[in-house]
């Protein structure tokens, strides 16, 4: 079903063990600032995968920037460690906030991505930014990240609902922490271990219930006839099938839904040129 997405974030993993380095006129950048996970996508002329970073941190909480040193710093190491690995300089850089936040943030995460060497030429909703790689024409993207969840209904190719709410990937290490009486910074790397999934899912299902309950509660009186899942906490072995069994709605969530988000932010991103 997102044959064309997964090729592209299949090609985007390969780079960031590996970039592209022949040359090209422009690059394109997108800047994910994560409540868990900063990623940096990089694409060529033709927009495609060329570079790519991510370093697991703790600088933005609820969508919200709460370490500004700390996010400019790891911005700028990721943009030096592509440049060199491109030979190249990186200008331009597109950026985006979780839905809703625009007022809350305060041009937060424009300011360190200014901050970093960037020259942000795009700066839009993480649904959109997903939507430009799923190409969803009628459903919800379910983007569920660290500290937040966002449900955008997306109508003829076009966001026309968006919410964002405190549940994430925060309260899953927050159970695990208690379950296995581990401190919450252990929890947070076990979550990420695919092979103790299965292991853990019946101790996070009340949060996943939590989920569908957002997400029933935001589409009420919507016509959904899908749900995709994208964001870091998505990665979760099996979590589709039971949001799916929860909400009545068919779900589906596309190959490794942590990068979704960040290449669609860079393929809205544009030169200075184009503007």
């Amino acid at each position: 079903m997102f044959e064309v997405c997964d090729q592209f974030v299949s090609e985007f993993e390969k780079v960031i063990e590996a970039p592209r380095k022949e040359k090209s006129s422009v690059y394109y950048t997108g800047v994910d600032l994560g409540t868990a996970c900063v990623v940096m996508a990089v694409l060529n002329e033709k927009k495609e995968p060329v570079a790519g970073a991510f370093q697991y941190a703790d600088v933005v909480r609820d969508g919200m920037v709460v370490d500004y040193a700390g996010a400019i710093h790891i911005v700028s190491e990721m943009k030096k460690k592509i440049e060199k690995e491109l030979d190249t300089e990186l200008l331009y850089a597109a950026a985006a906030l979780p839905p809703g936040t625009d007022s809350l943030d305060g041009g937060a995460v424009k300011n360190v991505v200014q901050a970093a060497g960037f020259e942000v030429t795009a700066l839009l909703d993480e649904p959109t930014a997903a939507n430009a790689l799923l190409s969803l024409e009628n459903g919800a993207i379910v983007d569920i990240g660290g500290g937040t969840t966002g449900v955008s209904v997306i109508k003829d190719g076009k966001v026309i609902l968006v919410d964002d709410m405190p549940t994430g990937g925060t309260h899953f290490s927050l159970v695990l922490a208690g379950a296995y009486r581990i401190p919450y910074a252990e929890a947070d790397v076990m979550k990420r271990d695919y092979s103790r999934h299965k292991e853990y899912f019946p101790l996070v299902r009340p949060v996943i219930a939590k989920l569908a309950a957002i997400i029933n509660k935001t589409i009420e009186g919507q016509d959904v006839p899908q749900l995709v899942l994208v964001g870091g906490t998505s990665c979760l072995t099996g979590i589709e099938k039971e949001i799916e069994q929860l909400t009545k709605i068919p779900t589906y969530k596309p190959q490794n839904p942590l990068f979704v988000t960040p290449l669609g932010i860079a393929l809205n991103c544009v030169a200075e040129e184009d503007i």
